[in-house]
């Protein structure tokens, strides 16, 4: 039986794809690798096709290769959508004016995509009579259907209140609409015997070079794929971080044990205009860099998901740890506020390992020395308590 291929709609961090899935076998991941355009994606673990006015030819070369292709109503549905959004229309002045207010082009795309999504939920109902119940409803309708996560939700809120500050005619009222509290979820850290394997089991000298610039010098990922030659300041061991978060830019160290390690990599690879290049000239993706990091630790045995906030959240601890003062990291990591670094001070604790467990105190004042007649008292056969 031929292979059938999938088209389907799918939508992550605020981006619309054109998703396209098939049961795996040689000769069908070489067919669609041969349609242009078409690109595998390894964080979102699927191929999808950017522009969607390409999806007929893509149907008509799959099927011409004998295969079977599925979803062609979802695609148009898709199409008509994104053509709303694409026509110089509320949407597009409403970026507009998200621009005007100077938000990133990040922040653009996903109140862009969370009002267009709002816009559709209305249907035939003009913006101009939106209200706060429709507004409820959307926000109901996301959590209840689309199960979307709580940040998201707080973003729809916030997308709702510019909408209404762009469009006063709507009575959206989305003062009113109550936000989920923040997840207080502490930060995922490695430890340093697990950072060290994770280096060790990078054997790629370009992708070692950027885990140790992430873990080394505390960066975002967006950081270090935007980050130029000239920014790189070697003899004084520094690196200049250009309009960082929140457009503020600051200095970080480079290590010195790092040194040796990017003056190979520089000598290798030879790059021209930014530090992590993948084509010429091209930045490195943050992608590729999410899924390399994957690989890796999974070849270094570390079970917990490594991703590139990982290493700077690592980075903070590892820090704190060896005593370096709470201020001096808010500066090295370029957070606006000190409560934000505070958070590692919970992540770090090494005043709670200094606190004996009941159990500790326990064992030793009831299980007698071991023996061969005693030892099925203990908790291990070792004698030590484990």
């Amino acid at each position: 039986m031929p292979t059938r291929f999938r088209l389907s709609a799918y939508q992550f961090k605020g981006r619309d794809y054109l998703r396209v899935t098939f049961r795996y076998s040689f000769a069908a991941k070489e067919c669609i690798k041969q349609f242009p355009g078409t690109r595998w994606d390894p964080t979102l673990g699927f191929w999808h096709l950017p522009d969607p006015n390409h999806a007929k030819g893509l149907i008509r070369h799959l099927r011409e290769a004998g295969y079977i292709v599925s979803g062609q109503g979802e695609v148009e549905k898709f199409r008509e959508r994104l053509a709303r959004e694409a026509n110089p229309t509320l949407l597009d002045t409403y970026r507009q004016f998200l621009r005007g207010r100077r938000y990133s082009e990040s922040t653009i795309a996903s109140y862009g995509t969370m009002a267009a999504q709002f816009l559709e939920f209305l249907g035939e109902k003009p913006p101009e009579k939106a209200d706060q119940t429709d507004a409820e409803a959307f926000l109901q309708w996301l959590v209840l259907e689309r199960k979307v996560s709580v940040s998201t939700h707080r973003q729809a809120i916030s997308a709702l209140k510019q909408l209404e500050a762009f469009l006063p005619a709507c009575h959206l009222e989305a003062k009113g609409l109550v936000s989920p509290r923040k997840d207080r979820k502490l930060p995922g850290v490695l430890g340093k015997a697990e950072v060290m394997r994770l280096l060790q089991q990078t054997r790629n000298l370009k992708h070692r070079t950027l885990t140790a610039l992430l873990y080394g010098c505390g960066l975002r990922v967006g950081e270090l794929i935007n980050l130029q030659l000239a920014e790189v300041d070697i003899p004084r061991r520094q690196l200049l971080v250009r309009a960082g978060k929140g457009r503020k830019d600051r200095r970080v160290v480079l290590p010195e044990r790092l040194l040796p390690l990017l003056g190979d990599y520089l000598t290798a690879y030879a790059p021209s205009r930014y530090l992590a290049e993948g084509r010429p000239g091209q930045q490195y993706s943050a992608t590729s860099i999410r899924a390399f990091l994957k690989a890796n630790s999974r070849r270094a045995g570390i079970l917990k998901k490594v991703t590139p906030h990982m290493l700077r959240h690592s980075y903070a601890t590892h820090l704190l740890e060896q005593g370096v003062d709470i201020r001096y990291i808010q500066e090295l990591l370029g957070h606006a506020r000190p409560e934000t670094t505070m958070v590692y001070t919970h992540v770090s604790r090494q005043d709670l390992l200094d606190i004996q467990s009941p159990l500790d105190l326990l064992l030793p004042e009831t299980t007698p020395p071991p023996d061969k007649t005693t030892s099925n008292l203990l908790l291990s056969r070792r004698g030590d308590g484990f």
